[in-house]
């Protein structure tokens, strides 16, 4: 299934305090107040500049037509002293002039808020949740994904060792946490890595065992964090599985900056061995994470911000 969400009004990621439509693949220029229902808008949004322009060019033609109009009537309902009809002198032209088309700017259109300008070369961008993560070597966008909420995966795939199916030896997602509004990061993040180690490793979405099933787990790291200057707070597993060489499980919780702030969950999923992308992707990632239009806010691994909760 795709990633991108359906087409509706979203919270704006530049600006949380009015909704944006979403068409389905980019941001328009539609925006309107939150929680004021509406139709989808009916077409391109209509800029300040084409409004004045239009406008212009009505009045024009709406002057022409007196114009006209005028003359007719004095024509058809006036006699002079001798019965006759009074002569009218016609202006040369009844046309009014049309004001040339303003010039465009050399600077091309107002694109600051398209979010193709953030979603780069090096980034990925999750609009739902306001955040955009770094794209690092060896990483790529997702293409031909049936799970849900994934941002990025490990360039190609691979045989699962066990049940039938092909596998990926890195996948990354971020979701909302639904419902889990007052939660700390730290109880979210210890919920959620149970499911996240079973989901990747035990039993898939379609009931197969791509790898056999878990065998054992251990924690290899529980530690606040600061996440796109948010509070919040990682827990990290080493799987062993029945069959092929296991892997890194990782779910990490904090606070999303934009609309309602509800809590984001991004999942690490990374094999173990050789083949795995480098464990220092995990907190390099997480370091990288920043909200939607806001490169230079810190965070990551270490950052000195203590969670709430």
């Amino acid at each position: 299934m795709s990633t991108s969400p359906p087409p509706g009004w979203y919270r704006d990621p530049s600006d949380p305090h009015v909704e944006r439509w979403w068409d389905g693949s980019a941001w328009t220029g539609h925006r309107r107040p939150p929680g004021i229902p509406g139709r989808p808008p009916a077409g391109p949004a209509t800029t300040p500049r084409a409004r004045v322009v239009a406008l212009t060019v009505a009045g024009a033609l709406l002057a022409a037509a007196l114009v006209a109009g005028a003359v007719v009537l004095t024509a058809g309902g006036e006699d002079d002293e001798s019965g006759g009809p009074r002569a009218i002198s016609t202006p040369a032209s009844t046309t009014a002039p049309v004001p040339a088309s303003p010039t465009p700017s050399p600077d091309g259109p107002d694109d600051a808020d398209d979010p193709d300008d953030a979603d780069g070369p090096d980034v990925v961008v999750d609009q739902l949740n306001g955040i955009t993560l770094p794209l690092l070597d060896g990483w790529v966008r997702p293409e031909n994904i049936s799970l849900d909420h994934v941002m990025m995966t490990t360039d190609g795939t691979y045989d699962c060792p066990a049940d039938a199916g092909t596998c990926r030896h890195g996948l990354v997602f971020s979701r909302t946490a639904a419902g889990s509004e007052g939660t700390s990061p730290k109880a979210l993040a210890e919920a959620d890595i149970a499911d996240a180690a079973d989901e990747a490793y035990d039993r898939d979405v379609l009931g197969r065992r791509p790898f056999g099933g878990i065998e054992s787990h251990r924690v290899v790291k529980s530690e606040p964090v600061a996440v796109a200057g948010r509070a919040g707070h990682l827990v990290r597993w080493r799987v062993v599985t029945a069959e092929g060489p296991g892997g890194y499980v990782q779910s990490l919780a904090f606070q999303s900056s934009v609309g309602t702030e509800a809590p984001i969950v991004v999942r690490y999923v990374f094999d173990a061995g050789p083949d795995g992308p480098p464990l220092a992707d995990m907190d390099r990632i997480t370091d990288g994470i920043r909200p939607v239009g806001d490169a230079d806010t810190g965070g990551g691994v270490g950052a000195g911000i203590s969670p709430a909760g």
